[in-house]
């Protein structure tokens, strides 16, 4: 199948990492071979899954960038069906090395395609804010998947994020679709929690999942542990929520 499924926001803090984490590795965990690439130069998702905790030096994103090293060289299996392409701070030299070469924002999805009938699924964690690396993940996928935290101002948020899909769709990857938004860090003690779930339903209706990842103290605990919280604490209601949403991915792809 080798769908690719780029994970974006232009805002940070809105769950984009904790559900690349937990979304990948649950539907890993239902038999689904998956990838995970960690675009972002932070290497938050690189962090969460518990890699180069130690200081070891790792090839990654950056050395297929630059051409110093293939897929089998970078690539690590973390569990059983799931796989990374880790990242570090040099990924911020790609978007310097590469801007004045042609078709730039087309590398990673040349790169890509070499290895993506490899895989069920591979989803990119880009980086927290509209750069050329979330550019380059954009047109090397085939749809994104939004999260919005339930916190003020995240409609408009999206409302301009959904704006700068459809200029790339219209310029760069005529193909590339809306796989979700999601919705994560929710209250239901909130009244404003409440409000922005009924408005991101009433403006997106079926593009929005059905599944809402709550606020959830494990989901930040997991990171901190360099584990998914699926497996860090698999009966926390984050957890469950992952999982749950991971059945409802796989479904809607049927």
């Amino acid at each position: 199948m080798g769908k690719i499924i780029a994970i974006a926001s232009q805002k940070g803090g809105v769950g984009k990492t904790t559900t690349a984490i937990n979304l990948s590795t649950s539907i890993a965990v239902k038999g689904k071979k998956v990838l995970v690439i960690d675009s972002d130069p932070q290497a938050s998702l690189t962090f969460g899954f518990g890699i180069r905790r130690n200081g070891e030096k790792i090839k990654g994103l950056y050395e297929l960038y630059a051409g110093k090293a293939e897929f089998v060289e970078v690539s690590l299996k973390i569990f059983e069906n799931l796989y990374i392409i880790p990242s570090k701070v040099d990924l911020f030299m790609a978007e310097l090395e590469i801007f004045d070469t042609e078709e730039r924002e087309r590398r990673l999805k040349c790169i890509i395609d070499s290895f993506k009938v490899d895989f069920d699924y591979i989803f990119i964690d880009c980086p927290p804010s509209f750069s050329f690396l979330t550019l380059c993940a954009l047109v090397a996928s085939d749809s994104v998947l939004i999260p919005v935290q339930c916190e003020q101002f995240a409609v408009e948020a999206l409302r301009v994020f959904i704006k700068l899909l459809w200029r790339i769709k219209a310029n760069f990857n005529e193909s590339l679709e809306l796989e979700g938004i999601l919705l994560t860090m929710f209250s239901k003690h909130l009244t404003l929690s409440r409000v922005i779930l009924e408005d991101v339903k009433k403006v997106f209706r079926s593009k929005t999942f059905e599944t809402i990842i709550p606020r959830n103290v494990a989901l930040a605990e997991a990171t901190q542990k360099g584990l998914p919280a699926v497996f860090y604490a698999p009966d926390a209601i984050g957890s469950l929520a992952y999982r749950q949403l991971a059945s409802e991915f796989i479904a809607k792809q049927c």
